[in-house]
């Protein structure tokens, strides 16, 4: 089994913010692979799905982005999984729009989500979606701008992008990072 994370807030209001486009990624994952309906576990949202023949927990923590790592540890430890078991999705801010890169390990880079993930897990071990957003161009504006909403002129690049992502996704359940950011870079080309 697998545990992917998407990383995002719980409030309404905050579902089309930049900060949550890694539970849009689950979102869409879950409904291309018709995975079961979401449910409150591990002090979040989990659904339960197979991706390219690997059995995916989806957990969409509702403990607000700084303290995730709570809700991930909880189904990680559950499930006894190991860190390397993990890929959380997650929005990017030195990625351009609509640009993806996967790693494995590294630092939090400022984000906070990750860096809670880090501090609960006791590793930085897992792996890393790493969605582009862009960056607003000031480290001033950065707060705001992940929590601002998309905005008409994101909507062509951010739906080919997850939907590349949930096309894409059985090279990734596979351990076929390559191959999911080149299947992934090959379906939205004429987007970025």
């Amino acid at each position: 089994m697998r545990l992917w994370v998407g990383l995002g807030n719980p409030e309404p209001q905050m579902a089309r913010n930049r900060h949550n486009i890694g539970f849009m990624a689950l979102d869409t994952i879950a409904i291309r692979h018709g995975f079961s309906p979401w449910r409150q576990r591990f002090k979040g949202l989990t659904a339960e799905g197979v991706v390219g023949g690997e059995k995916i927990l989806a957990l969409k923590p509702q403990t607000y982005m700084n303290a995730s790592g709570e809700s991930v540890q909880a189904a990680a430890g559950f499930f006894k999984l190991p860190v390397e078991a993990i890929t959380a999705f997650h929005d990017e801010l030195d990625l351009v729009p609509g640009k993806l890169r996967v790693k494995r390990g590294g630092g939090a880079a400022g984000h906070n989500g990750l860096r809670s993930m880090d501090r609960h897990l006791g590793s930085p071990d897992y792996w890393r979606v790493r969605l582009g957003i862009g960056h607003p161009g000031s480290k001033d504006r950065v707060l705001g701008y992940v929590l601002g909403d998309f905005g008409k002129d994101d909507r062509d690049w951010l739906v080919a992008l997850l939907d590349a992502v949930a096309d894409s996704a059985p090279l990734l359940a596979q351990d076929k990072p390559e191959d999911f950011m080149t299947k992934v870079a090959l379906l939205t080309k004429d987007q970025t």
